[in-house]
């Protein structure tokens, strides 16, 4: 064959070409166990980041055993969907951490596509839903994480947000992009910004869950944080998907939160009687000893 003519060209490039896609493709195969591994951990380090803000006193240190940790502190972890209802289970990893299950934002992109048709009118889509719920003991306290994610100004972003018992009040917050601006729409990943959300509400009874606006075009600041300067679309993107991701976690949130009140009646009734009986008691053996002393 003619090495200087064009068919000795086309075969010898297209020759080379498959062989260094197989061997790229060899090579994402190999990799991609990996890789799904080191998603996981992310997850499970954001998801502890955010639930650990509930205690001042807890604090991750670098290079920590974040899968033992999660094994530790994890107290369920399960899917419902936009009625409220539980629709499956997660592998918390009590058993051997290297079962742990958590969802990936590939996994929220998939929830989020359902949102927005769900949004578009077809309503009947709420009860396919199975967003993710992780419910962490943060030194006795129950602490419910859950996820958002929507589109920012270059790329993807989602976070996490630790509710409080009362289904409602924000105890830390955790945030990512894929490719917002350096300095300005990536800012939602720093510290100044995750703890602004601490302490705030949700709106469970309004159309607007929650907001994150120009301080100037805020009207319930304690449902709202303000917006980061100079990344105004950013910070509005983040506050939608929180908004969005929250008005279907609310069924979920009203109802854990009404159990939740519940619970703590009746620990309150226990409690009262118990010193009821203690009380009584004195106040019998007081009347016993005065009547002996009578007697006598």
């Amino acid at each position: 064959m003619n090495t200087n003519g064009n068919v000795y060209t086309v075969i010898y490039s297209t020759i080379l070409v498959v062989l260094v896609a197989a061997i790229l493709a060899f090579v994402a195969m190999s990799l991609q166990g990996k890789q799904n591994e080191n998603v996981k951990l992310e997850t499970i380090s954001k998801l502890l980041g955010a639930a650990s803000q509930a205690d001042e006193t807890m604090v991750i240190e670098e290079g920590a055993d974040v899968l033992g940790l999660y094994a530790e502190k994890i107290e369920d972890a399960f899917f419902v969907n936009g009625l409220g209802e539980k629709v499956g289970e997660m592998n918390t990893g009590k058993e051997n951490v290297k079962d742990i299950q958590v969802t990936s934002t590939s996994d929220l992109k998939k929830q989020n596509d359902i949102i927005k048709k769900i949004e578009d009118g077809q309503s009947d889509l709420v009860s396919t839903l199975a967003l993710p719920v992780y419910v962490f003991d943060i030194n006795g306290k129950d602490v419910t994480v859950i996820p958002c994610y929507g589109a920012g100004l270059w790329g993807p972003i989602w976070g996490y947000l630790a509710i409080n018992e009362d289904g409602k009040t924000i105890d830390g917050a955790v945030f990512d992009h894929k490719g917002e601006t350096p300095g300005l729409g990536a800012k939602i990943a720093d510290a100044p910004f995750y703890n602004a959300f601490h302490g705030k509400t949700f709106n469970l009874d309004g159309d607007v869950v929650f907001t994150v606006a120009k301080a100037s075009a805020i009207t319930e600041p304690e449902h709202s944080v303000d917006a980061i300067s100079g990344a105004t679309i950013t910070s509005q993107a983040l506050g939608k998907s929180i908004n969005l991701w929250a008005k279907y976690y609310k069924p979920y949130l009203a109802e854990s939160a009404a159990a939740h009140q519940a619970v703590s009646a009746a620990d309150s009734t226990m409690t009262v009687s118990g010193l009821a009986e203690p009380q009584d008691s004195v106040s019998t053996a007081a009347a016993v000893e005065t009547n002996v002393n009578v007697e006598e």
